[in-house]
């Protein structure tokens, strides 16, 4: 009997699918290449990717024809509250907030009231509305939504937003954060068990990488008498490997720590006696 492949979707072009790509890259899955194709495969997996249009994704879900995609949270909130995440993926961070013209008076979202306000989410944006208690106009708009206030078709917008700079060139300011955003593993119906082990194994993947990414190896020369000192502050895995150096009375303490925290506490190993400090990526990290 043939063995089944798992069938994966990924936004057809833009930062979504480069990122996704990547993943499933540093998860040791070869995608050939596929730019111009709407399915394509893979070695290193049995896996099959899907070039999908984004906001055509959790439909595809739902009717069977992907197992699995990998898209914002923004379009998940916005077309596919009844999917399932899998795993959140720390990459294409953004939020999606509320902005008005940078000369418009702004104190509350009872400014909102009454007012036309553009945007690609009218789910979200009318789920916000609601529980605020506010009544606006929506102009649904699929594609520059910065532009309408400018052109007269609103008075704000709702979309998505990274750095904050298309809106800076819009003229456009930042007023509410409706939620964050970041890509997500998600799935549609019950899996086969061939299919579930599949995404078990590629979740053990993604997790062993995000893991290497978010953390770093630290080495560093250590007086034997602060040893326990320095250990103390290292939130390794089990306990820091120590090793004896040459030079009498010192040794090397090697362990894992979180890149998000380390600068915080590198004054303190100082003080606690450590020293020549390296700090090395992760590629992978299995737990």
């Amino acid at each position: 009997m043939e063995k089944e492949n798992i069938r994966i979707a990924i936004q057809k072009a833009g930062r979504l699918n480069e990122d996704s790509l990547k993943l499933l890259k540093d998860c040791g899955i070869s995608v050939n290449n596929g730019k111009d194709q709407l399915k394509t495969t893979a070695s290193g997996f049995p896996i099959e990717i899907y070039y999908l249009r984004n906001g055509d994704i959790p439909q595809y879900l739902r009717d069977g024809v992907v197992d699995l995609a990998i898209i914002g949270e923004n379009l998940l909130v916005e077309k596919g509250e009844d999917l399932t995440i899998h795993e959140e993926l720390g990459f294409s961070k953004c939020r999606v907030s509320m902005a008005v013209p940078k000369d418009a008076a702004y104190t509350s979202v009872k400014d909102f009231e009454g007012k036309k306000i553009a945007t690609s989410y009218p789910k979200t944006v009318q789920k916000h509305l609601d529980a605020w208690g506010i009544n606006a106009e929506l102009h649904i708009i699929n594609g520059s939504v910065e532009i309408a206030p400018n052109i007269g078709l609103s008075d704000a917008i709702c979309d998505i937003v990274s750095s904050g700079s298309t809106l800076f060139k819009n003229n456009l300011k930042e007023v509410e954060v409706l939620f964050k955003s970041q890509a997500v593993l998600v799935g549609g119906n019950e899996l086969s068990e061939e299919k579930q082990t599949l995404l078990d194994t590629l979740l053990f993947r993604i997790r062993a990488v995000n893991a290497g990414k978010n953390s770093r190896y630290v080495i560093m020369n250590v007086p034997n008498d602060a040893i326990a000192r320095v250990s103390a502050l290292l939130p390794v895995l089990k306990s820091p490997t120590v090793m004896p150096l040459v030079e009498e009375g010192w040794s090397s303490l090697h362990s894992v720590v979180n890149k998000n925290t380390f600068w915080q506490m590198v004054d303190e190993l100082k003080a606690a006696g450590a020293r020549d400090i390296l700090v090395c990526p992760i590629e992978r990290m299995i737990q």
